[in-house]
């Protein structure tokens, strides 16, 4: 059973959604944050990304980072940019993007669920990124940036969606993804605001139907949120003060129903071709694919085992043949197909989370750039299948983990419009 507990959360002050709301701190390189918070001081990602408030060049792992995230954060409280709600309260988050609507319960997940795998993984983390985000939540105090959670379909948690949904929401606004000026994102945000008590009672109880919560995005934010309950449980417990119900035994979360959520490709770039010419790189790769030329057309995948690339001017399909197939839950996924029978044999890229001749392209950016990326570096370009929530679910249930990058979640969670305080 999985366990959602109610809080009491900061919220934007009416009115300050809009200007508060930021995309996660992750999506930002360190130069494009700064630039983003000169151009909006009382964004959220002054908080996550608390080095842009210090001299450019400072390291963004130094404590004085954590100190003014702190800093930060209590200042935007006192001048009123946030206020909070006076009892715990479950919330409805959604959110709009090209037509797709998804809309997930922000509440609590408890640590505990974590430990004993009822909330299940599919990726590694990096320990230095874990450590930055658990300095982060302990010199706040608080969790900032919610954690992606996915779920099988439930019908009493999805029948109090539709009722609240049916209500007037707190606020209503439209965020605006410009990182890339020549293909800008908007998302329509709407949020509601559970108090009724009955309904409190009936998310929980509908909750604890579920068995199993996977985590579709936010590892490292997760995983963090964890160690420094861990950290706050153990003091607690030898000063003889602890209960089990602090509020560090539980991690912000938005919960979304499996039905609700599209996963994009998550495409690769090849910064060189390792010495060879497009002819010989077909030659290698038909030994594992049928290869089709697509002329002035662009190569995108239609189906499971399908990869379009970009090279030299030209795109083509490549698709798997049955010996190359899989059923197993982590190499059957097309993005293993390309690591086992394409990036290693062909280019030498044995390990693509350290290799610094590969990129990876979120497919919210579209072909077109894959084409740019790889004619600006003289490589290639790979566009993917993408991966499912089902192909996600079964590598969890399996204990495994995925590739790097095999999953791109679009629209992102905004940081900022819910805050969980310890």
């Amino acid at each position: 059973m999985a366990i959602i507990r109610p809080f009491a959360a900061y919220r934007p002050a009416q009115g300050k959604e809009q200007i508060v709301a930021s995309l996660p701190y992750d999506v930002y390189s360190r130069e494009e944050a700064r630039v983003y918070v000169s151009q909006h001081p009382d964004s959220f990602l002054s908080v996550d990304r608390a080095e842009t408030g210090l001299p450019a060049g400072t390291d963004i792992y130094a404590p004085e980072v954590y100190r003014k995230a702190h800093e930060r954060l209590e200042e935007m409280k006192a001048n009123g940019l946030f206020v909070r709600d006076q009892a715990p309260c479950f919330y409805l988050y959604e959110q709009t993007f090209n037509g797709r609507t998804q809309t997930g319960v922000v509440g609590c997940a408890s640590i505990d669920d974590y430990l004993n795998n009822v909330i299940r993984k599919h990726e590694n983390t990096v320990e230095e990124k874990e450590q930055d985000r658990i300095h982060h939540v302990d010199a706040c105090n608080a969790q900032t940036g919610p954690i992606f959670l996915a779920h099988r379909h439930n019908e009493a948690v999805e029948e109090i969606k539709n009722r609240i949904r049916q209500t007037d929401p707190v606020c209503d606004f439209v965020s605006t993804d410009d990182r890339n000026p020549e293909m800008i994102h908007k998302v329509r945000n709407r949020i509601w605001v559970i108090r009724d008590a009955e309904d409190i009672q009936a998310l929980g109880r509908a909750f604890a139907m579920i068995r199993r919560i996977y985590i579709a995005d936010g590892h490292h934010r997760c995983a963090s949120a964890v160690k420094v309950g861990l950290q706050r449980r153990e003091a607690a417990r030898k000063a003889g003060t602890f209960s089990g119900r602090e509020a560090f035994n539980f991690f912000l979360s938005v919960f979304f129903s499996e039905d609700e959520l599209e996963i994009m490709d998550y495409n690769r770039v090849v910064k060189d071709l390792g010495g060879l010419d497009r002819s010989e790189i077909l030659s290698l790769l038909k030994r594992r694919f049928m290869v089709r030329p697509c002329k002035s057309e662009i190569a995108v995948p239609s189906r499971k085992g399908e990869i379009g690339m970009y090279i030299a001017d030209s795109w083509y399909l490549l698709t798997a043949k049955n010996e190359i197939k899989s059923g197993d839950p982590v190499r059957g996924l097309d993005v293993s197909l390309l690591q086992e029978h394409v990036l290693e044999p062909v280019f030498g890229i044995t390990d693509p989370r350290t290799d610094h001749r590969i990129e990876f392209t979120g497919g919210i950016w579209g072909p077109e750039t894959l084409r740019k990326k790889a004619d600006a570096c003289g490589g290639c370009a790979f566009s993917m299948y993408p991966t499912s929530i089902r192909e996600l679910f079964a590598v969890a249930d399996a204990g495994r983990l995925m590739p790097p990058k095999s999953t791109w979640f679009e629209p992102k969670l905004l940081s900022g419009l819910f805050i969980h305080s310890f």
